[in-house]
């Protein structure tokens, strides 16, 4: 109970779990885009008051559990978050422009879920998501047999 907020006439536990990922699910969050997502999502939830409880950088998508007040809706943080962050990748990443044009670097769509009284499970989901994507990817490098010929492809 000691993680309740308040406000001046209202107390609150707002906690939220997203999901979004860049347009056409490119393989575009890593190596120093990734530290410099990081960087822009902290400064943007700092900006409105959100706190980011755990947040996981995937190589096609991010994970943030997230604390929002009640003051902001949860699409009008979202909003604020994709549009922002965009504009400031490209702006940090200018030959990204040639790629995504436009200056849409997230899909359209996001996830969220609220967390109740989950809030452990779902930060271990969020930090053993990138270990997950990684077996996941390796179950699929595995040689299949050809029905046709019988033999393994090559």
């Amino acid at each position: 109970m000691n993680d309740i907020k308040s406000l001046s006439h209202s107390k609150w536990r707002c906690k939220y779990h997203i999901v979004f990922a860049p347009k056409y699910r490119r393989l575009e969050v890593y190596g120093k885009l990734k530290a410099d997502i990081g960087v822009i999502l902290r400064k943007l939830c700092e900006q409105k008051n959100v706190e980011i409880l755990e947040a996981q950088a995937c190589l096609d998508h991010i994970h943030m559990l997230v604390e929002i007040p009640p003051s902001l809706s949860v699409s009008q943080f979202v909003g604020f978050l994709k549009g922002k962050s965009s504009l400031m990748i490209f702006d940090r990443h200018a030959n990204l422009k040639y790629k995504y044009g436009n200056r849409h670097f997230w899909c359209r769509g996001y996830y969220v879920d609220t967390v109740g009284r989950n809030e452990g499970v779902i930060k271990e989901y969020i930090k053993n998501q990138l270990q997950e994507d990684i077996m996941a990817d390796q179950i699929s490098l595995k040689e299949y047999i050809d029905p046709f010929i019988g033999a393994k492809q090559k």
